[in-house]
This record gives C-alpha cells, structure tokens and sequence, in this order.
C-alpha cells in the first residue's frame, strides 16, 4: 500500500528545532525545552522593547530537573546567538551564588549590556541546600533590567528522590513570590511573567516545576509577546528594591523584604496572572484551584458532567490563581464576595488556603466566609496533603460537598452516580508470581563490583546509582542528604561496639559537596573507609560529565592533604596508572584484589580512601557509539553444554546480560550480547564454560530481509482501521522496561497527533528506569490541546494498555488504569528475566500468571497477545524493534488514534533507525491484519538448541545417547535399565494412565549424577562441533577462542582466598580438548590422574549413592511414600557447579539425604509412634 502523502497533515513542514525557534503558532514542547524556549523569548522580548540584555543560567541536575542541562546544552548554538550563557554549577547554592553575581552587571560601570536576566534550577532538596543563598540573593535583590527565575524542582510524589518535597513553604519563609504554572503552555507565559515582576518589584521569582508537568511533554500553543503594565498605586522606598552597594546587614534588608511583597502585590494587580475562570455572579460558594492540582479538579469537574458552563448555571464560582505567594488581594476579594463557603484545591501543604483563611479572617461574621480544603468545617481531613492529587482523590470530596451545598436547590443532582468511576478497581490477586521489575545496576556497572563489602564489614548508602545496592542483600544501609555521606557515623561509632564501616561515594557527590564529609569524618577521628566510585560521568541523570576538572590523581591529592591515614586505587585497568604520578604511599591494584584491600583498610584506625575507578558502562556504551571509547575486541560466550546453571557467574558480576537458557538439560545461562558492556567480571565465576572471542565481529541475527515495500504490498488487501472517536481524550499507557524505547512510543504517538493538528500529553514515570526499572507512560490525545487537562491517566481511565512488558503492566499501577470490559490490551509474550534472577538461579517469570492478571482486569476478550520480541528478531533482524511493532499492531486494531501518514513522518523526525522503525511499524499491521502472513512470507530462523521431549521415552533417549557418547554404551545402558525398573514399580502401582512423575525426577538426576562434569567431559564437550557451529552462528570475520580454566595441577589460588584462579588459555586448547576427551577410558580408574581429588571422590559417591536408592525405589515406592520419594529424587538437581561451588552443594545434600531417605522409609514416623 503507497503511503499517503502528507499533504495532509495539519502541520507537514514542522521539524524538531521548531520547538524553540519557531516564533509563532502550535510546537511540541517537553518542559525541559519550555525552560530553554523561556529564556530565548525573553531576549526576544527585550530586543522588541530596546533593550541590550543577555542571559545567564546556573544549577544543578536533579530529577525532576535532571535533563535540563542535556537541553541547554543541545541548543548551545541557539543560546549562543542570544548572548544566553550556561553555568552548570558543582551545588546548587554555588550555582545561587553565581546568579546572585548577574545581578550585579547593571551596577558596573565596564558592563558590556543594559542587565542579566537570570534563572536558577534545582530539585526540591537542592532548594534546602540553596537556601541561605536563595535567602541572599533576593533580599539583595534582582536588577531594574535582569530579573531571577529561580525553577524550583518539586517531585510531590517522591518518584526519583529519597522523599517527598514541596519548596513553596521554603520561600515563603524568605518573602520570595511563587508563581505555579498548571501545564507546559502556562510555563511560557508564566515565565516571563516572572522576569517581569522580578524586575519590578527586585525579588527573586520562584517557578514551580513539578515531575508532572516538567518531565512531560505536551502540544504548545505559542502565546503572543506579552506587553507589562507598571503600578501606578505603588511608590518604592526611596532607596529602591534593587541589587546595591553596599548594602550592609541590619533592619534595612528586612524592611526592603516586606516592601518587595508590598511591590508584588502592586504589580499583580497592574498585571493579573490570576484567573476568574467562572464569575458566577450570585454564588454563594465558590473554587480555588491552583497548579496541577486545578487541571485534576477540572477534570473532575467534567467527569460528573459539571463543564465550567454547568458551574456557572449551578452558581460555583471558579478562581485560578497563578501566583499563589503572595496571593493578589483585591482579585481574590472580588471572588469571594458574596460567598459562604470555598473549598480550595491544591496538592500537598495548605499553601493558598493558609493565606485565604488569614486574609478574610478579620472580616465580619456576615462578610467571612468559610474556608475547607485540607480539613473540613469541622476540622477533620478532607484533601490530604500527603502524595499526589489526582481527579479520583478529588472528585469525592466534590460530590459531597457540591450535593450539600446545593442538593436543596438542585435535588436531580446527584453526583454520587459517578463515583464508581473514581473508584480503584479490585486488582487481581498477584497469584504465585507477584514478579516486580526493581530497578538494577546497568550490565558491566563497576557498582556491581564496588559495592561489595567483606565478610562481616557493612556499608552506608549515598545519593547516586549505587543507592541500589541497598537492595541487593550487600550490608548496604541507611542514607544521608547529599554530602552527609558517612558524617553519620562519627556520632554513631561513639555508642556501638562496631569498630568500622565502609561509605559508598559517588565522584559526582564528592565533586558536589562529599569532599567536606571526608573533612569531617578526619576532623571526628571516625573509622570509616570512604570507597569513592570514580565512574566518570553523572550516570544518575543521563551520563553528564562532572561539573570541573576531577581527576583520580587530583581527588587522592586532596584526601592525602587532609589528613586520610591511607589512600588506593582499585581499577579495572591497573596499566593505566604506569608513569602517573600519584601521593607518596598510595597504592594501584586490580579489582579482584577488592576483597583482600578492603580488608586491609578496615583494620587501620582513622578514615582510610579507595578509589574505584571504572567507567560508567552507560557511558562506555554511548562513547562507544561515538567511537570515543576503547572497545575490546573481545566478547564472552557460555558454552551451554558445560554450563551447569550454578549462578556462580551472577554472583561474581551481578550483571542483567546474563540471562537464562532453557534447555533439555535444565535452566543454564546465555550472554544477551546486545546488552553487554564488556565488562568480564562474569569470567570471575567458577566455571569452565566461559570462551571468549577474540576478534571478529558479531553477527547480526539472519532474520528474514523483507523490505518495508513487502510488507506494504502485503497489506493491500487489508483496510485501514477506524480510528478512535475523540469525544473525550483517548488514554493509552505505555508499560515496558528502561531503555527498550518504551518513551519512544509515546513520543511518536503525541508527535503524530501534533503534526495533525490535534492536541496530546505525555507524561513518562521513570525513576531509576534507566537501570533496567519500570517505565510507565502516559500518553492522552484529543481533538485540541485544550481538551486536556492532567497529564496522567487517572483510576480506570486508559483506552489501551501497550504491555511491552507484562511484569510491568502487571504491576499495581499498570493495573490500576484498566477498566474491565473497556481497556484494550495489547501484550508482548516475550519473557524479559527480573534482576531476581542475577540473586536466585531459579527465578522465573510466570508468563502465563501474568497474562492471566491482565485478562482479569480488562476481560479476556480485550487481552491480545503477540511475541514482538521473537518477531522483531526474527523479521527485522534486531529485537530493539518490538515496541514499535507492538504500536503498529495496536494502530491496525484501531487502537492508536492518530492517522499513518503522521506517524510515518513522526518516525522520520524522530531520526533514529528510521528505515528499521517504519517496517517494524508495518509489520505490526501486517501481524494484526493477517496472523498467518509471515508464515507463508518468512521461514522461521534456525536455533541451535536442544529440543523439548515431549515424553518419558524420549527423555531417556536423549540422555542414554549422551552417556553413550560421555562413556560407553555399557554405562548408558546401567543408566536405561535404572530408569526402566522404578517406570515398571510406578506403573504398578498407578497403572498405565500414570503421569510417571517419579520415572522422570530420577531420569533427569540419575543422568545429572552419572554425567559429572570432569576434566574429560569439558574438553569433550568444548571440542564438540555443535559448540563451534554455535559460535559461528554468532561471530563472522576472523576470530580465536581463548578459555578460562582452573586447571588443578597449574591453578594459584585469589588473592586472600582458598579459591583457584582462572588462567586465560588461547585456542590452541581445542587440540587439546579432543585428545582429552579420547581419554575418558581412565575416568574413575586408579590411573586417572584427576580422579583423586575431594571433589571427584565426593561425585561417585554420590552417583553410587543415588543409583542404590534408585534401586532400593524400583522395589519400594509405593503410594504413602511417593511425595517423600520425589523429594528425594528430585534432590541432587541443586547439586550445580564446578570445584567449591559444586563441594558446598554436594555437602548441603549430604545433611539432607539422611533425613529425606528416613522420610522415605518411613522411619521417622516409626520413630516418632515409639515416642509416643
């Protein structure tokens, strides 16, 4: 099918960049670029007026602020032509400081331009960090023609910060104004508001920037330049408002703080920023909704059919402020006049109600009216202050308030009908899965390896990615504000009988403001080890660099400076530090001497400092892309044959590259090689299976090369879906996995409905989702932007549900959005393992359980379900092309209310992999269209992998082959008849409709015990040619294999440990695998030469062990002791591993054994009736 042609678009010639140069009509804004957008218009603004101005803007990161610097610094050139500067700040009071300074400009007589407009960021914390600069800059004061917006970073919901946070109560404290923009198009008119009553009235502007509206992204319509009125009822104090010197401590600054409010008073009166949004003329009660908070109100408000033309025939009066400190007086007067009752509408503290109950307080009985918001009339709660505010939490309180006030008068009211609606549905029982998607350090992340701690040490957390450690079962407690870190200790070492701790530091915090915690922790003689994670960029909030010059060499310089008693490096790459010149005394060694050093170091007195110096491996990953980065030609492969599923290999990296393989031989593991980062620390686990490729390149799967015009062509015969009807907004949520281009999805979505005109929000609640956690977004398009109100899809609200993974989707708050009956489901089958499976070798995700969740909750007639992954692998070549399949099938099914042609340029615009992510779009279609097309257009792609049985024959037939080939046909055959003798007593006593479940538990574990992995076997199994085909299937060019192997006569054991280390082995070993394994004739003779070790005796022991009781069941079972009989069969499968690994399995089950054989036997209930 030709594509249509985007003519028809609303918008056909809009790019990217249009977001912030376009000077008039709609843009797609995030509020990220809102700010950026902000500071352009002003210089706009002020070369319309005349005046020369520049910009400036310092801060620091911080969700829900964490990209505002990755904008600045992508429109550099932009900023640049607008003499707009950009100063990312170490701290967030540094960065106060340095807009204090641009306010000084106008004052100096070398000044190159007429004043700065300034604007300062950071996150709710760093507001309290800030303050006492905050507190001096604007007592001190903005210029006649600069002006300081200060954004303030407030996560209401504690999403992405280690608690919640409100600031306005802060500035209120300071006499600093707030202004509270509701969404994304109020930032731009609200923003230069800000600048303006700034350089009226010399206070700093405070602009509140939620995770709801500032990490969203929304249609813009663009506001013509505002023109501002001065205050003709206002006359400054004779020495003014504004930046000065001097201007020396005393009552003068708090004088000049109250004639500021006095001032902000004057402008907003000349230049209302506040709404009377429904007049009401009459009422007698009446609304205060400001900020987000009123977009969930209006929303509720629709809901039970109240449109603001119904408020007004009800007689509700509706007031919006926007600068909600200091409220403008007379305005708010003019509304509550007349009324006996307001109910206020804001989240979190009573803010505005706490100034509307001191304004009208003094008023006469009759003139005073009541005011509710927080607590009822009669004191008891009504609007908590405590999470978020949604239209559900809302729409309660309306209903019966409303019906109070005005059922008398309107007794068909009755807005209770629609509170079912607001309710949370019932969720469905988690079931035996109960599978979250926490998030997790990064593949190849040095935390996973810096984190650790010694035997019997613990560890104090700190703000960064290692956080995550704290639930990783690594002795990790506890956190501290930023640059408290380990401060703690010094008091909490004077009362407890620990002698030591270990403090995890991120370079970032100790750039930030951790170096004076070390300070401390010297001056406090504390006993602390400070393990400073050198990673090299801010990983935290998107891989930033740190903001200075910090260097391994300049960060030992300064702790050796100041008194720390012994100071190393620990790194992956200890050649790295030749001919560098370090402090006398400081000591380089390589990170698997961790253990040993941190031993070491706990057992000197005072604060001791390791330096971990890795790179961060999201950051290798996108230098790596840029070709700024070494990449090794080098990558790990697991032979699955020698694998045997110990998880030895997750314990020593605790890396998400290492997923499960499901083979006819049980759960081993594979090296999603996608993923990896090369980081290698998974060769650290004991097991030979581990091969490297060395050169080469790695090949793309062959997946099947159909064009995006095959598939086309493919659709001609189908008709386009009708595209949902947007009567009210069509609500879909995303649900996937960080980084697997879940927000791309959504951005395609609200780019496509832009480009035709219509109005769309989304909104992505991420957190640590760059870690491997949930991702939820969402996305809400209408027939116009003002058709929106909250960004966020409300209980039971979504039109469709996008599973891109099921654990997410099946979390509390995927499920939480589905209506049953209504919400459509579209669900990726694919498995993605949990990070649970990095701490427990059998942990799976219960596909079917969760599918099952999903079908509850929305009706199994609205659960679709398709294997994108597979498909996308398969097809396009590539699973990163899933989720984007996964829309095109929901658009075929009607689900994506946006037309083809804008989302086809919408993935042009979006620019990466364009030509991948429109087949993998219109293959999407194609599966929806007609399920059956890719098997008459595409084969399947061939897997190497052994094959499922599908019986009990099969079973032994595939492991009496491979004992055959193990040994010899005679210890094949003593394995078959083994089987055979307990398949007889158990068809004996179940008859021939038997399930054989005990024939099969000693089948897999007979042949597990008799098929021990021994020196003859892993060089049989390496020098296989199935191996070799696997690996070619893999690899193209020119390629070696090296292998990691601990052989027992040439091992040296780890540092400090009992443990063998690995020696790295080159090809050359193949030749020698196979003359190896021609030798298996001596396994378990005198002669040979391995079989004398502990563990080799303790394996055919434990073989004799298991086929005596083998034969011992072939005579025994019987029904009273067939559970205790699986128990015992079933047994040696957490027998896994290789040396120590596998010893301490084998000594666990020799405690079992002799308790279950005695259960077996029923000799300890013989027992137990003696006793008795």
């Amino acid at each position: 099918m030709t594509l249509p042609a985007p003519v028809g678009l609303a918008d056909p010639d809009y790019a990217l960049d249009d977001n912030l140069t376009r000077p008039r009509g709609r843009v797609f804004l995030t509020g990220t670029q809102a700010l950026v957008r902000l500071l352009c218009m002003q210089k706009q603004l002020d070369e319309a007026n005349g005046l020369q101005t520049a910009g400036f803007v310092s801060g620091y990161r911080g969700s829900p602020l964490g990209a505002v610097d990755q904008e600045l610094w992508r429109a550099k050139a932009l900023l640049q032509e607008r003499q707009i500067e950009f100063l990312p700040a170490i701290n967030e009071e540094l960065g106060a400081t340095a807009v204090m300074g641009s306010q000084q400009v106008e004052a100096n007589p070398t000044r190159k331009v007429a004043g700065v407009f300034a604007m300062w960021y950071g996150k709710g914390p760093g507001v309290d960090r800030a303050g006492d600069a905050l507190k001096h800059g604007h007592v001190y004061g903005s210029s006649p023609h600069g002006g300081v917006l200060a954004i303030l970073g407030d996560d209401h919901g504690c999403v992405s910060s280690s608690m919640p946070h409100q600031s306005e109560q802060a500035l209120i404290a300071w006499g600093m104004p707030v202004l509270n923009p509701s969404n994304i198009q109020e930032y731009l008119e609200f923003g230069l508001y800000g600048w303006a009553l700034s350089r009226f009235t010399g206070a700093w502007c405070g602009f509140k920037a939620i995770s709801e509206t500032v990490e969203g992204g929304a249609v813009v319509e663009l506001p013509p330049m505002p023109a501002f009125v001065e205050p003709t009822d206002y006359t400054p104090p004779p020495d003014g408002l504004h930046n000065r010197w001097p201007d020396l401590p005393g009552l003068a600054l708090e004088q000049r703080v109250a004639a500021k409010l006095a001032a902000v008073q004057a402008f907003a009166r000349a230049n209302p920023i506040d709404r009377l949004v429904v007049p009401a003329p009459g009422a007698r009660i009446g609304i205060i909704g400001a900020g987000k908070a009123y977009l969930d109100l209006v929303e509720a408000l629709e809901r039970m059919e109240l449109p603001l033309e119904r408020l007004a025939e009800l007689g509700v009066r509706l007031y919006k402020p926007g600068l909600t400190y200091p409220l403008e007086a007379t305005r708010l007067a003019s509304f509550a006049e007349g009324l006996d009752e307001i109910l206020v509408v804001e989240e979190k503290g009573p803010v505005i109600e706490q100034q509307v109950k001191n304004l009208f307080y003094n008023l006469a009985p009759a003139q005073r009216p009541g005011v509710i918001g927080k607590t009822d009339r009669e004191g008891a709660p009504l609007l908590s202050s405590l999470g978020e505010l949604r239209p559900s939490r809302i729409a309660p309180v309306l209903a019966r308030w409303l019906t109070e006030c005005l059922g008398s008068r309107f007794p068909a009211l009755d807005l209770h009908r629609f509170l079912p609606a607001f309710c949370a549905a019932e969720l469905p029982p988690d079931g035996a899965d109960g599978a979250r998607r926490t998030p997790y350090f990064c593949s190849g992340c040095p935390h996973n390896t810096s984190t650790r701690v010694p035997e019997g040490s613990r560890a104090l957390a700190g703000i960064g990615c290692h956080f995550m450690a704290t639930w990783m079962q690594r002795d990790t407690y506890y956190l501290s504000q930023m640059g408290g870190e380990g401060v703690s200790w010094a008091a909490t070492s004077r009362f407890v009988g620990e002698k030591h701790i270990f403090q995890n530091l991120g370079d970032g915090t100790f750039y930030h403001s951790g170096s004076l915690a070390i300070r401390q922790s010297v001056a406090a003689g504390a006993n602390i080890t400070y393990k400073i994670l050198y990673n090299d960029a801010v990983a935290m909030t998107g891989g930033q660099p740190v903001d200075g010059t910090l260097s391994v060499p300049q960060i030992l310089q300064q702790v050796t400076s100041e008194g720390v008693k012994k100071a190393v490096v620990v790194t992956d790459y200890p050649d790295n530090y030749a001919g560098v010149t370090l402090p006398e005394g400081v000591t380089v060694h390589h990170r698997s001497e961790l253990d040993v050093i941190q031993r070491r170091l706990r057992e000197i007195p005072g604060v001791t400092v390791l330096v971990y110096d890795q790179t961060c491996a999201a950051e290798k990953r996108r230098r790596r892309k840029k070709k700024a980065f070494p990449d090794p030609a080098r990558r790990m492969v697991i032979n699955p044959a020698v694998c045997e599923g110990c998880g030895d290999c997750s314990v020593q990296s605790n890396c998400l590259s290492i997923l499960p393989l499901e083979t006819e031989l049980g759960r081993k593991r594979q090296i999603e090689q996608s993923s990896c980062n090369k980081d290698y620390s998974c060769v650290e686990g004991f097991c030979p299976s581990f091969v490297s490729v060395l050169g080469g390149t790695l090949r793309k799967p062959a997946g099947q090369k159909l064009s995006l015009a095959d598939l086309e062509r493919a659709l001609e015969a189908f008709p386009l879906p009708t595209a949902p009807a947007l009567a009210t907004p069509f609500e879909i949520l995303v649900a996937g996995v960080g980084g697997t281009g879940v927000v791309t999805v959504g951005a395609l979505i609200t780019m496509a409905a832009h480009l035709e005109g219509k109005g769309a929000s989304t909104l992505d609640f991420m957190g640590f989702a760059q870690k491997g956690g949930a991702v939820l977004s969402h996305v809400r398009v209408a027939s116009s932007p003002a058709r929106l109100h909250q960004v966020r899809i409300d209980l039971r609200q979504a039109d469709a549900v996008f599973a891109c993974d099921l654990v997410v989707a099946a979390m509390p708050d995927g499920l939480a959005v589905i209506e049953h009956g209504h919400t459509r489901i579209v669900a990726n089958e694919h498995e993605i393992p949990t990070a649970d499976f990095t701490r427990d070798r059998d942990a799976r995700v219960d596909r079917e359980g969760l599918l099952a969740r999903l079908g509850a909750a929305a009706g199994s007639e609205n659960l679709l379900r398709l294997n994108a992954q597979d498909t996308a692998s398969r097809v396009l070549g590539d699973p990163v092309g899933s989720n984007v399949l996964l829309m095109g099938y929901a658009w075929q099914q009607g689900l994506v209310p946006v037309g083809l042609a804008a989302l086809m340029r919408a993935i042009e615009l979006n620019g990466v992999a364009v030509d991948m992510n429109k087949r993998a779009f219109t293959l999407g279609r194609l599966l929806a269209a007609d399920p059956t097309a890719l098997e008459r257009m595409a084969q399947p792609a061939q897997v190497i992998q052994f094959a499922t049985p599908k019986s009990l024959e099969e079973l032994v037939a595939f492991r009496v082959d491979w004992l055959t080939r193990y040994q010899d046909a005679a210890y094949a055959q003593r394995y078959a008849q083994a089987v055979a003798a307990v398949e007889r007593r158990e068809r004996e006593l179940e008859g021939e409709g038997s399930r054989r479940q005990v024939s099969k538990a000693v089948a897999r574990n007979l042949f597990k015990v008799m098929a021990y992995k021994d020196e003859y076997e892993v060089a049989r199994l390496h020098a296989d040619p199935a191996f070799r085909a696997r690996i070619a299937s893999q690899f193209d060019g020119d390629y070696k294999l090296g292998f990691h192997l601990a052989p027992p006569l040439l091992a040296r054991k780890k540092p400090g440990s009992e443990v063998p280390a690995k020696l790295a082995l080159g090809g050359w070993m193949m030749p020698v695998f196979g003359v190896l394994a021609r030798f298996k004739g001596l396994r378990g003779t005198p002669l040979d030469p391995f079989g004398h070790t502990r563990e080799r005796k303790g394996e055919r022991a434990l073989r004799d062990r298991y086929l005596a009781f083998v034969h011992e069941l072939a005579a025994g079972l019987r029904a009273d002791n067939k559970d205790a009989a699986l128990r015992l069969a079933a047994l040696p499968d957490q027998v896994r591993g290789y040396g120590h690994i596998k010893q301490a399995a084998m000594d666990r089950l020799e405690a079992q054994w002799p308790a279950l054989l005695a259960q077996y036997r029923g000799e300890q209930v013989l027992e137990l009736k003696r006793r008795a």
